[in-house]
């Protein structure tokens, strides 16, 4: 069920050059006088006065592209809390979350499906080939497993053409939860709210933890299968 790798080892060319480009930028912002901390303070305003509306389309749309969740959940709290209320932020997140997982199977399953094949051979890969027993299995393994980006998981899921309406459940109810919690953490990270904070923290600890165990006894059954 799971993606098939070449025994040769590819170097990780496309990692090196993010990285690089990142540092580049950041560097060369700081070298220039930069105030990087007012930067992101610039752009937490442009996206306050842009308004929710567009944030939340933009969380819903540009994961998608690439752009890491992360980017969104822990700016939202923040950003919109006072004016929406945090409970109405944490369902709007949770909204675009949802909007994002069925966009990305979406546009896996028709519009980019021949592109994301031929991306997939090139890097050295082969598509798992699933049958109707183990769709729930494959679901599962890739939400559990460390490493794979967001939207990565989402397209190849979409690409293996597990049945959408498990897809979609299973994913919420193992995403919607970390989720829920770093929107949070970021809240409470951004006010130095101490009781907040490690309420918050606890939260994401107990995420992650539940998890890990979840991971362990899964692999542990399919093991001894």
């Amino acid at each position: 069920m799971s993606l098939e790798i070449p025994a040769r080892k590819r170097p990780p060319y496309l990692k090196i050059i993010v990285l690089v480009l990142v540092i580049a930028v950041v560097g060369g912002l700081a070298l220039r006088g930069v105030n990087l901390r007012a930067l992101a303070g610039h752009g937490m305003d442009f996206l306050r006065h842009a308004g929710p509306g567009v944030f939340f389309t933009a969380m819903a749309l540009l994961p998608a592209l690439g752009v890491p969740m992360l980017a969104f959940t822990l700016t939202v709290g923040p950003t919109f809390g006072a004016q929406m209320g945090m409970g109405w932020v944490v369902i709007s997140s949770l909204v675009a979350l949802t909007i994002n997982i069925a966009l990305t199977y979406a546009l896996a399953r028709r519009a980019l499906r021949p592109l994301l094949q031929r991306l997939i051979t090139r890097l050295g890969y082969k598509l798992p080939q699933v049958a109707a027993t183990d769709t729930t299995d494959l679901i599962i393994i890739f939400r559990l497993t460390p490493g794979i980006p967001f939207c990565i998981q989402n397209y190849l899921l979409g690409l293996a053409e597990v049945p959408f309406g498990k897809y979609l459940l299973l994913s919420c109810l193992m995403v919607w939860p970390q989720v829920a919690a770093f929107v949070v953490f970021g809240e409470a990270l951004s006010h130095g709210k101490g009781g907040m904070i490690l309420m918050a923290a606890g939260l994401v600890v107990a995420v992650v933890a539940a998890t890990h165990l979840v991971r362990k006894h899964y692999k542990g059954r399919t093991s001894q299968g």
